[in-house]
């Protein structure tokens, strides 16, 4: 028999609506199953082949696209028998690659297809540049696909991974195509066993797996890449649990994950509550959900209740947990509806006694024994009729399927003190005065509409039975109810029944009753005017509430309405100040950021500022909130005493400033309510300062860029037209060299002078042809497996007479493994870097030339003996046009290391510089060690050559 569900449990008909058509999206699309693991080797293909084979044995058209199996025999086994699709030829330079041919997975159609590696780059030319784009396309013709991925190739992990391993991963996938997944399989294999594996050369060839085993492969980051594999998979899973309890409208609670709820209310043990449930979720290591549920009161919170609830609700957004406000009528249903909508299983309760309990309590303890005296056979009824059951009992009874824990008691506290700083006695007495005439005000208006009912029905009495005159009453404590609160409202219907009694019921004039009947109709009355006095002042207050919220939401949309308009920081800061003014009633001053990273003086808006506010604000505390990035001043634990309230304005990138706000109220910030919307505030405003500043600097960027390009184009252009004329006079010079008869000596000298001079000219004007390429994109780099010992050689003889006055020392570079580069660019770095050495050192010096080979860099070094470069300026020496300290008596325009810094990047490497050894001073270094960091890639094995066999 079906389930029959309450009208409360049924889905939202909209929301069925959306599911069905999502649904109807996804049965056209092609279905994803991804293997999931912490790293090669795991089985991750070995267990796609292995369910494709069973899946192909059901007869299901099941085709291989591409699968990697790294030269595993078991792997490469299991692929005979599946059909697999041709490969497509991709040139890439010298070279062709085969890429997953998409064109011809599309014109086979199968029922599934197998593409392994899901975050493989495709080769340039491809239509797709990832892999995962061929795969979406492959499910939007509704084709299944199965593939598979490592955790470190997940973007969120991606940084996490490299941390722990040293090896940064550069092709990755995005989550939302992980988690887009239909299905994902985790496939999950112990650290050992997989070193095992490893040994047994069953994840790479031998070689490759003894450096695998040197690097990725410890023990160490197996087991904690391993961890996060299974923690990302817990998290899809508990995605996948919610999303199926929101489309089945699920109820019940299921335990398929620790969650704590504090549920806090005024009484003194709010923050022993929070503490606990907090210290409960780091132990669960779960998350941490603090609430309070505004339910109708019989009497008002006092002032020292309302601050307490403050104080706890703070206390939790400060440990990190997530608070919310309930509103509803019945305080069981609002927390069970919460717990059953966020799947919570533990529920942290105190034991402060029953609200309606501690209600009557305190208005009992009040002296108001008309009111108490009236209330107490309503109050008594009503323990008589539902019993003294407990908030605790009654939330265990209504969620039988979650825990509920009670706190200890806190015995050590003598007395109930708010956790905000008291007011002073000046301001309490005057807050208390003013309350004491509120509520006499709201009494007296209780007498005057009960007067005025009275009044009304001594007109109507001779047109009206006394049912029909007890409405009036009724009506009267409605108005009391809707206009001045529960507490005038409950006086409001004792007064009804008083007046009702005397002027009405016979004998008239009297308290006495004749009828003994009248008694149940006074009893009624009372009853039933209590009640309407209470829902209807409990809907006053939800509206009033639901007012403030829509106000509140309002005011935020038009400040991030009129915020997004602004074109200059003095425009938002009148817009701030304008909507701080009106909203909390508070003066406020901005502290913005300078170029220099420095908070500029206080930016005000002239209207509606005073001299007190420009004398309260504090330029040092303001620079301490933009330091430590934490607010400071009033309701705030740092100078909780003062006046303003400091608030660091944090953008997404970074903090942009300080706001300064000087509530006209003392501590009106230290409810969380106008907390949590200030900062708010402070939010818009900072994120749209980080607008300006980013508008500015894509200005500056596209002006820089124009810059940039027109003076690329004038140096290639000039470049170009001094190029044959300098070689022209090279060639000249050299032919004067070589004539017959010999020059004489004086004339011999200054022509060899003028081919010097032309060389260097020459020399420059290359390297400014060079850069204008380079900057221009309009180098096609021509890559290929290259030895250092080759391209060493080369820089050398190109500058044999350049160096001829130095000692070059060159290590043994034999041992060195290829290095995948563009000779000509490469050569083009040596040059530059043996030049600018023998131009900055002594004549007589050495320069040393080595390599070596670090992780996955090959590096190549080149040292001198000269003075090094000045501290600080590492980076600034590859700068266009940035030359040596010696700038009068050396040639060059600044560029030989700026090509070096861009042909370099350009092959995906790095280039610094260091001092050689520290001299005596600090700071100050000697010698320059330029050192070129190239990826070390796959180079190609290097047969040894065969030796000769004696006869």
């Amino acid at each position: 028999m079906p389930e029959l569900r309450s009208p409360t449990e049924r889905p939202d008909p909209d929301s069925l609506l959306q599911r069905m058509q999502e649904e109807g999206a996804r049965a056209a699309r092609g279905k994803l199953r991804v293997y999931f693991g912490a790293s090669a080797g795991v089985g991750k293909t070995f267990a796609m082949l292995t369910a494709a084979r069973s899946l192909r044995e059901q007869g299901v058209d099941v085709v291989i696209g591409v699968v990697e199996t790294h030269g595993r025999a078991e792997t490469e086994a299991l692929i005979d028998g599946i059909e697999r699709l041709p490969m497509r030829d991709v040139p890439y330079r010298d070279r062709v690659l085969a890429e997953f041919d998409l064109d011809g997975a599309l014109a086979r159609r199968p029922a599934l297809v197998l593409v392994d590696e899901l975050a493989h780059s495709n080769a340039p030319g491809s239509r797709h540049p990832k892999r995962w784009q061929d795969i979406q396309e492959l499910q939007s013709s509704g084709i299944d696909v199965w593939t598979t991925v490592n955790v470190q190739h997940l973007d969120s992990l991606n940084e996490a991974v490299g941390g722990i391993t040293g090896i940064r991963v550069w092709e990755t996938v995005p989550d939302a195509v992980f988690d887009s997944a239909d299905e994902v399989i985790l496939v999950d294999l112990p650290a050992d066993e997989l070193l095992r594996r490893l040994r047994e050369g069953k994840v790479y060839l031998p070689e490759q797996a003894r450096h695998a085993v040197r690097n990725f492969f410890r023990k160490g980051n197996l087991i904690a890449l391993r961890e996060l594999a299974l923690r990302r998979t817990a998290d899809r899973v508990d995605d996948d649990v919610r999303a199926y309890r929101r489309a089945e409208s699920i109820q019940s609670v299921w335990r398929t994950r620790e969650a704590v709820l504090a549920c806090i209310g005024t009484g003194s043990d709010a923050e022993q509550v929070v503490r606990s449930a907090r210290r409960l979720a780091g132990q669960l290591d779960c998350d941490c959900h603090v609430i309070t549920v505004a339910a109708p009161r019989l009497a008002p919170a006092s002032d020292a209740e309302r601050m307490r609830l403050e104080s706890a609700i703070r206390l939790a957004e400060e440990l990190g947990a997530r608070t919310e406000t309930l509103a509803g009528s019945d305080m069981v249903q609002a927390v069970a509806g919460y717990v059953r909508r966020h799947n919570l299983t533990k529920v942290v309760l105190g034991r402060t006694p029953t609200r309606w309990r501690r209600e009557d309590e305190s208005l009992l303890m009040q002296g108001r024994s008309l009111l108490a005296w009236a209330l107490s056979p309503f109050l008594g009824a009503r323990a008589w009729l539902f019993g003294r059951k407990s908030f605790a009992d009654a939330l265990s009874s209504a969620c039988p399927e979650i825990d509920v824990i009670r706190v200890a008691a806190d015995t050590t506290r003598m007395d109930v003190k708010p956790a905000s700083a008291p007011a002073p006695a000046e301001e309490s007495e005057a807050a208390q005065a003013q309350e004491r005439r509120v509520r006499m005000q709201s009494y007296l208006w209780a007498v005057a509409w009960c007067a005025g009912a009275t009044a009304v029905s001594m007109l109507a009495r001779p047109w009206f039975d006394l049912v029909n005159i007890a409405m009036l009453f009724l009506v009267a404590v409605v108005g009391v109810a809707l206009r001045h609160g529960r507490a005038a409202a409950a006086l409001a219907s004792v007064i009804a029944v008083g007046a009702f009694d005397f002027f009405f019921v016979p004998p008239r004039l009297s308290f006495a009753v004749s009828d003994v009947q009248y008694l149940l109709t006074f009893l009624v009355l009372l009853s039933v005017g209590l009640v309407i006095g209470q829902l209807t002042a409990g809907l006053r207050e939800q509206a009033e509430v639901a007012v403030q919220r829509e106000t509140d939401a309002r005011t935020l949309y038009e400040l991030a309405r009129e915020l997004s308009s602004a074109l200059m920081s003095d425009q938002i800061v009148s817009i701030g100040s304008r909507f701080l003014r009106a909203a909390f009633d508070a003066h406020s001053a901005f502290f913005l950021v300078g170029p220099d990273g420095r908070l500029l003086p206080p930016a005000v808006d002239i209207e509606g500022q005073t001299d007190r506010h420009s004398d309260a604000i504090d330029r040092v505390l303001a620079q301490w909130v933009f330091d430590h990035g934490q607010p400071a001043g009033t309701g705030t634990h740092t100078l909780p005493a003062g006046t303003v309230l400091y608030l660091p304005l944090k953008a997404p990138m970074q903090t942009r400033g300080v706001l300064a706000v000087e509530p006209r109220a003392w501590r009106a910030f230290a409810q969380p309510a106008l907390r949590r919307q200030i900062d708010v505030f402070a939010t818009l405003m900072a994120i749209a300062i980080e607008r300006l500043h980013y508008v500015d600097v894509a200005q500056q960027a596209l002006l820089s860029m124009e810059s940039e390009r027109l003076r690329s184009s004038l140096l290639a252009a000039v470049s170009h037209d001094l190029r044959t004329p300098l070689t022209s006079l090279i060639g000249m010079a050299e032919t004067l060299q070589r004539g017959d008869p010999p020059l004489v000596p004086h004339v011999a000298d200054t022509v060899a002078a003028m081919r010097d001079q032309a060389r260097r000219m020459s020399t420059m004007v290359v390297n400014l042809l060079d850069m204008a390429r380079l900057q221009g994109r309009d180098v096609r780099m021509q890559k290929e497996w290259q030895s250092f010992e080759e391209l060493v050689g080369a820089a050398l003889g190109a500058l044999r007479d350049a160096l001829a006055l130095h000692r070059v020392v060159v290590a043994d570079l034999s041992t060195m493994p290829l290095v995948e580069c563009d000779a000509v660019l490469m050569d083009r770095v040596l040059c530059n870097l043996l030049e600018n050495a023998a131009k900055y050192t002594a004549a007589g010096t050495e320069i040393r030339i080595r390599a070596e080979a670090v992780d996955d860099e090959v590096r190549l070094v080149v040292e001198d003996d000269g003075p090094g470069v000045p501290a600080g300026s590492e980076r600034q020496i590859f700068e266009k046009f940035t030359r040596g300290e010696r700038e009068s008596v050396t040639t060059g325009v600044g560029l030989g290391l700026a090509v070096c810094d861009a042909i370099v990047q350009a092959h995906g490497g790095r280039i610094w510089v260091e001092p050689v050894r520290e001299a005596a001073m600090p700071g100050v270094g000697i010698g320059a060690r330029f050192v070129v960091a190239l990826p070390r890639g796959n180079p190609p094995v290097i047969e040894p050559e065969a030796a000769d066999i004696p006869a």
